[in-house]
């Protein structure tokens, strides 16, 4: 005789029945850390509860990424991929990932995250490397006879200071962190993807370079060509369930305080008329604009 359950089963939606494997699906996407306003970047605070019910789903059988992202920074991508080791570990849940336009410096350790990584054949892939940068006024704000008042209590309290000549000491001090960073960021690439990485191009494969994802696969940078629905169906079977988990939506209220006091001006020509048209603008919001936009452009995209 069926069980009670079994004689009930069909009043439960086939989708929503167990022998329908479920894979939650989290998109990480947009440059790494960069947020200010009502512009929320990818940031660990903005997507934890959203791996944290991706991994804690009932009937999940994997948990999948959708990566799209430049990178950014080193610490935010860290935090991130340190939380899905970590969920995928407790609930011994496999997790793919799943290459967009890019998965590309901070995009690409979010991507080591994963136990297999698949891409597009045209997806940018790599750029695994440490970046800084900014810009020297020192000789512009002399011409235009600005004289530079700064006190300081410690002597390298404003090293690379913008306004003033660069300083070979304050260069070698950047230098010491990035190689700090770009160490770790190596060796966590080398622990995940192991013996899959083509040995002899090690100094090919971390000297900040990206690919097309065909060429990422020759490299072993990823697993295989192909996206989401292809590769899960493969994995899991035709009937396996495909569930976006978003993160939560910040209220009205809460955009309101993390925007904080306006700093707005008339938009017209120059700079704030490729902006936008006729409105006003925070002059935060353009910086995050560029800033973001630089990391793509890094990458021609």
């Amino acid at each position: 005789m069926p069980s009670l359950k079994d004689r009930l089963r069909f009043l439960v939606s086939p989708r929503f029945r167990a022998e329908h494997p479920l894979v939650p699906v989290v998109r990480l996407s947009g440059a790494i850390g960069v947020s200010t306003g009502l512009r929320q970047g990818l940031s660990f605070q903005g997507v934890a509860s959203a791996l944290e019910r991706a991994f804690t789903a009932p009937g999940a059988k994997a948990v999948a990424l959708l990566i799209n992202s430049p990178g950014g920074s080193p610490t935010q991508s860290h935090l991130i991929f340190q939380r899905i080791r970590l969920l995928a570990k407790e609930k011994e849940l496999p997790v793919y990932a799943f290459c967009e336009d890019a998965a590309a410096s901070g995009g690409y350790m979010l991507a080591c995250a994963a136990d297999e990584i698949f891409a597009d054949p045209n997806s940018i892939v790599g750029s695994i490397g440490v970046v800084s940068g900014g810009f020297g006024f020192h000789e512009l704000i002399g011409r235009w006879g600005v004289e530079r008042r700064l006190y300081t209590t410690g002597e390298n309290k404003a090293i690379l200071d913008p306004f003033k000549p660069e300083n070979p000491d304050d260069v070698a001090r950047l230098r010491t962190i990035q190689d700090r960073i770009f160490d770790g960021f190596k060796a966590l690439v080398r622990e995940r993807r192991g013996e899959k990485l083509v040995r002899d191009q090690d100094a090919e494969l971390f000297s900040g370079a990206f690919w097309a994802g065909e060429d990422a696969r020759a490299l072993g940078l990823v697993d295989g060509i192909g996206e989401i629905r292809t590769v899960m169906r493969e994995k899991l079977g035709e009937k396996v369930r495909l569930r976006l988990v978003a993160p939560p939506r910040p209220g009205l209220l809460s955009q309101l305080l993390r925007r904080g006091p306006q700093q707005e001006a008339p938009l017209g020509g120059g700079l704030a008329g490729l902006l936008g048209g006729g409105a006003l603008i925070d002059p935060r919001e353009a910086l995050a604009t560029l800033e973001e936009r630089a990391l793509w452009a890094r990458l021609g995209l």
